[in-house]
């Protein structure tokens, strides 16, 4: 009861002059003991205040007496009181230690960076502990007399200690001096690894080794900072460790992130991960600003970012791991040992691991993770480095054949990510020299924005694979903006350890072949002689006007066709090269008429084609189409020639309702058609009527598949002659439509409507058959004249024909029917072979290679064939008589220059048309070496072919015999 009253007398008058606490309970001291963890015996007592009044711990009396303790510098601190009891009979010395740095729940968040903690100890009886000298710890001398129990004030800087121990003097020496020989043996690794990091770095100049170099450095600097190594060398202040502990952090966070970022050389060709790279080592190299205001805030999102670093690059590493890329497969052992230290040094901050070893253990735990990291690196370094020696010879072979083909050189060294173009690819562009040279990232920048990316997805794909080959086509600008196009053709080097160390390779400067392959790609969506737009951008362009003109709700586009009246008789009165000039003359005052919105194209020989959008009112159109045929009707002059014209006009407006591209083109054509019939010189506009008219042709086109199934269609077979001999060379074979209802229509038509029923391939594939099974019967019951069977010729569509599938179905019929070289014979049309020239081209070679002979019909009424002439090898030509006899010396002279050109190329020259006796001496005299015609009379069924042929063979050749035909029976049978 008296202990009570007492207690609380104190208490009441502690309260007058600062904080009070209860008495405490006396630890005691073991005299043995080499160290007493103290920690959980400190009471802690309310703070900051100035001062204290503490009841002490009863002494061997029960007397619990009062203390009071004013801070040292008269400022508010923060207080903890501790009594410790010697009940022995023996004076004990000891030692009372607190470490400045303990890394035990210092937190993740604001830490304890380490300082100062105790400022000063009042001891209840006895003289005041004295302080020991120390770098790391606050040390005092505590003696204890025997048999008293002694209550110590700390006066401290913090509101907790992080470890407070008693120690016997030699046993807390003992520990000094084995933890400085451990702290010594850490740091000479450390400094040791970096330094042979350092000069590997000089070495190899690649981005992977200076960061590790500066990962190794930033560890020493670590622990350096926290063995207190840093404040012996500098010389520094105990307040100012906290900068240096947080700069520490700092550093170690962003060298991790460089060195994963160089190591797995991320920012190799993603510009994205680059920037967002960037982005985070601007913010890492800030947070060493924060720290010179607030360490404490740096250094615990330092620790955030460690964390973060650790757990982003383990997800990373295992993901390119799974990809094949065998740097993140070297790395995951070593970073799942980073993990497992990232995990021990947390559960040490939060306090769930607290002893005197954690610290030092995670200072060498850190340096062991470089030490792996560095190994990792090294062997990257003289592993995979350089070309093996056995090669250097094949290199230097390699260099001689670079030196006499004369292409640029193009080497990128992978492992340092510097691209070397030869002088000469500089030289071609203009640039300055070293332009060219650089980073992979910084060479893109040359290349045009469209091949950028394939670019870099070549490069980058070669590089994850380890093999292949680079054939790539782009353009790279020259100094004056223009590009050029370039061909670079390379491979990639493989070291020995696997990886791929560089690509190496030629340039070729390929300008030339673009742009003729863009020439090619233009005539194919151009008309060659004009330049403008040929059916299908007419068709497309349409097509859009009417989709746009549909969705705004506003006036549909006008089709007007134009057609030249008999342009024929211009070719061949005058030539096709005058009447390839009246076109142009025709498109230029055509154009001249337009408004930039409307489209002019050509979508015939002598067709073209307005898509009028200035003009709204058909009204208008109307006058536009008059001031078009005027225009038109102005003579045209070649030296001397006058050439006038007329042209006849259909136009087609778009009805509300739905009406497609082609309906309205072809409605604008019945139109200009209907126009020709009155006499031409004239515009009509289109009506319905005239679209019954053409119904007519529409139901013969639906009538034209039934006709090939129930064998309508019959092949005719008009006599060749061979002029020289007098003797028979062959057949032309026509295909006639037996109609049942409509009757017999002519080849011409039937023809044209086989085109317009898109069934020309399957009547060129019928009558190829016919031509094929009579070539090989004639063969064996025909004697050959000068070792040549008779052959059959076979005309083939004018447009659309010349595909990979006729070369399949020639090829079955061959194959099923055994023809002689030489007896079969496809003619095509120049506009067949003009409208794809590259694959009709390609179509031609192979009939030929499968043993057809070739032959171009109408040579003498289009003249743009001659550049055909030189690309495909054709093995004769067919011209027609200007009119049905040979008049005029201009008549006997182009055909006598047909001739000359087919003879010129390697071909012999059919002439068709031949009415007249006296024609044949003519033609025999200026080289003509077949002819057809009605001097040799009527086409002929399959029967009387035979029977002709027997008897013209059967009479003796005899030169300026007179050939007659067959009987006109014969025609029929």
């Amino acid at each position: 009861m008296l202990h009570r009253i007492l207690f609380f007398l104190v208490a009441l008058t502690g309260m007058v002059v600062g904080f009070e606490a209860h008495a405490v309970d006396a630890v005691t001291i073991p005299i043995d003991a080499e160290a007493v963890n103290l920690g959980a015996s400190v009471t802690y007592l309310p703070g900051p205040a100035d001062r204290v009044a503490v009841p002490t711990a009863p002494g061997p009396d029960g007397i619990v007496r009062r203390i009071e303790v004013r801070s040292v510098d008269g400022k508010p601190a923060h207080w903890a009181v501790i009594a410790l009891s010697n009940t022995s009979d023996q004076q004990i010395d000891r030692l009372l230690t607190v470490p400045f740095y303990n890394p035990a729940m210092t937190g993740l968040l604001w830490p304890d960076l380490g300082e100062r903690h105790i400022t000063a100890i009042t001891p209840s009886q006895g003289f005041a502990p004295e302080r020991i000298p120390s770098n790391d710890a606050d040390v005092f001398q505590i003696t204890l007399d025997p048999g008293t129990v002694v209550t110590l004030v700390f006066e401290i800087t913090t509101p907790q200690l992080p470890r407070l121990t008693l120690w016997q003097p030699d046993a807390y020496t003992a520990s000094v001096n084995a933890y400085s020989l451990f702290k010594g043996i850490v740091l000479g690794i450390s400094g040791l690894l970096a330094l042979v990091l350092t000069i590997v770095f000089v070495v190899k100049g690649t981005a992977m080794f200076p960061a590790t170099a500066a990962l190794a450095w930033a560890v020493l600097y670590y622990i350096s900072v926290d063995f207190y190594f840093i404040d012996e060398i500098l010389n520094v202040n105990l307040s100012e460790s906290h900068l240096y502990r947080a700069s520490g952090e700092v550093f170690l966070s962003f060298s991790l992130f460089v060195f994963l970022y160089a190591y797995l050389n991320l920012g190799r060709w993603h510009i994205r991960y680059s920037h967002a790279a960037i982005g985070l080592v601007v913010l890492l190299l800030g947070l060493f600003g924060v720290a010179v205001v607030d360490a404490q805030l740096a250094a615990g999102i330092a620790r955030l970012a460690l964390a973060a670093i650790g757990a982003f690059g383990f997800i990373l590493i295992l993901y390119l791991s799974f990809r094949g890329y065998d740097r993140a497969v070297m790395l995951i052992p070593t970073w799942a040992l980073l993990l497992a230290w990232m995990a021990g040094a947390g559960m040490t901050l939060t306090g769930m691991i607290d002893n005197t070893i954690a610290q030092p253990a995670l200072s060498g735990g850190l340096v062991l993770i470089v030490l792996l990291i560095g190994f990792t690196v090294m062997q990257h370094a003289f592993a995979g480095g350089s070309v093996v020696q056995q090669e250097v010879g094949d290199v230097e072979r390699a260099a001689l054949a670079l030196t006499g083909c004369g292409d640029p050189v193009w080497d990128w060294d992978v492992a340092r990510d510097v691209i070397y173009t030869g002088a000469a690819a500089e030289d071609m562009l203009g640039l300055d020299p070293g332009a060219l040279q650089g980073a992979a990232l910084e060479w893109l920048s040359v290349l045009h924005p469209q091949d950028a990316d394939r670019f870099r997805l070549v490069l980058d794909a070669v590089v994850e694979q380890r093999r292949g080959r680079i054939f790539e086509v782009f353009r790279l600008r020259g100094a004056d903006g223009r590009f050029s196009w370039f061909q670079l053709r390379a491979r990639p080097v493989v070291g020995a350890d696997g990886e791929v160390i560089r690509c190496i390779g030629t340039l070729r400067d390929v300008t030339d072949a673009k742009i003729s392959e863009e020439r090619l790609l233009h005539d194919a969506v151009r008309d060659n002689l004009t330049g403008l737009p040929n059916r299908e951008i007419c068709r497309d362009r349409l097509e859009t006007a009417l989709v746009r003109a549909g969705a705004e709700a506003g006036p549909r586009p006008i089709v007007v066709t134009v057609g030249i009246d008999r342009f024929q008789s211009i070719n061949e009165t005058y030539g096709v090269s005058v009447g390839d000039s009246v076109l142009l003359t025709v498109a230029r005052r055509l154009q001249r008429l337009l408004e930039p919105v409307d489209t002019l194209a050509r979508v015939g020989g002598d067709s073209f084609v307005v898509i009028v959008l200035s003009e709204r009112e058909a009204g208008r159109v109307s006058a536009m189409a008059d001031d078009m045929r005027r225009e038109i009707r102005t003579p045209v002059i070649f030296g001397p020639d006058e050439v006038n014209l007329t042209a006849s006009i259909g136009i087609a407006v778009a009805d509300p309702g739905e009406q497609g591209a082609s309906d309205l083109l072809r409605d604008s054509e019945l139109a200009m058609v209907h126009a020709k019939r009155l006499g031409g010189d004239r515009t009509a506009t289109f009506t319905p009527v005239l679209r019954r008219l053409a119904s007519e042709l529409s139901s013969l086109e639906n009538d034209f598949g039934r006709a090939l199934e129930s064998d309508e269609i019959k092949v005719e077979y008009l006599p060749v002659l061979r002029l020289g001999e007098r003797r028979l060379a062959g057949f032309e074979l026509i295909a006639r439509w037996e109609h049942p209802r409509r009757g017999r229509i002519d080849p011409t038509a039937t023809m044209e409507i086989a085109e317009r029923a898109g069934m020309s391939h399957e009547l060129s594939v019928f009558i190829a058959e016919r031509a094929a099974r009579l070539a090989a019967e004639w063969d064996e019951i025909i004697p050959r004249v000068a070792d040549r069977p008779l052959f059959s010729w076979v005309n083939l569509p004018k447009a659309g024909i010349l595909t990979q599938g006729l070369v399949n179905e020639i090829k079955t019929v061959m194959a099923r029917v055994e023809v002689p070289e030489g007896a079969l014979f496809m003619a095509v049309t120049q506009a067949a072979v003009s409208d794809n020239p590259e694959l009709s081209q390609t179509v031609l070679h192979r009939l030929r290679e499968a043993g057809i002979s070739l032959a171009l019909n109408d040579v003498s009424s289009d003249w743009t064939a001659v550049g055909v002439l030189h690309r495909i090898p054709f093995d004769a030509l067919r011209t027609r008589l200007p009119r049905s006899q040979i008049k005029t010396e201009l008549d006997l002279g182009l055909i006598k220059t047909t001739a000359a050109l087919a003879h010129g190329l390697g071909a012999e020259l059919l002439v068709t048309g031949l009415e007249l006796e006296s024609d044949v001496a003519k033609l025999v005299g200026i080289g003509c070496d077949f002819a057809s015609g009605k001097l040799f009379g009527p086409p002929l069924n399959a029967d009387g072919a035979r029977r002709f042929a027997s008897r013209l063979h059967n009479m003796p050749a005899e030169k300026g015999r007179v050939i007659k035909g067959p009987p006109k029976a014969s025609a029929a049978e």
